[in-house]
């Protein structure tokens, strides 16, 4: 029953109430069906929503590209030991290979193409930092690329909420995100 399902939505008892939802970085058709009503109905009735981040925001988009990049004349080669980053180079060319098989059908009717995708995901791989490669990695899956296209739950309700004429905001900045996770050492990566 949706209504026993924990919503991940809490109420702020005032006048008029406000709302904090608890989203995941996941494409909003895998977890859709499952969001109580409760939550949909506060998301309609809300004047104002802050996301974590604007991702309508396309300085948000660059600044986030940026802060992934090693700096300046240096080479995922050059911090990587030599194994791992042949390891990681072999993967990358076998997800490349694999990634036309698991494209779905709407996707390619869509005009979705394999290469297009690996290169708007993995795209500069030799450039990022560590961490943000891993993080890439781990969202290189059949069951991820096969929900490429849609929106993660956090970009839809933006979308949304452009869409419904709603004021919008940010809770937090780029630079609040990037540079803790820039600022781990390889060991912890």
């Amino acid at each position: 029953q949706q209504t026993e399902l924990n919503s991940f939505l809490w109420t702020i008892k005032r006048d008029p109430p406000s709302y904090f939802f608890g989203t995941i970085h996941v494409p909003y058709t895998r977890v859709w069906d499952f969001i109580p009503e409760n939550s949909k109905k506060a998301f309609q009735q809300s004047h104002t929503v802050y996301f974590e981040l604007d991702l309508t925001d396309p300085y948000t988009i660059s600044a986030l590209t940026s802060c992934q990049l090693l700096p300046q004349g240096e080479n995922l080669q050059d911090v990587l030991p030599r194994d791992i980053y042949h390891r990681l180079k072999q993967h990358l060319e076998y997800i490349k290979l694999m990634m036309p098989s698991w494209m779905t059908p709407d996707q390619r009717d869509k005009g979705l193409y394999a290469d297009y995708l690996f290169n708007a995901i993995a795209g500069n791989w030799e450039r990022k930092r560590p961490v943000w490669v891993m993080l890439m990695v781990n969202s290189l899956t059949e069951v991820d690329i096969k929900s490429r296209g849609m929106p993660v739950l956090d970009l839809y309700l933006a979308q949304e909420a452009e869409r419904l004429r709603k004021e919008t905001g940010a809770v937090e900045k780029v630079e609040e995100q990037c540079h803790p996770l820039n600022g781990l050492n390889f060991s912890q990566v």
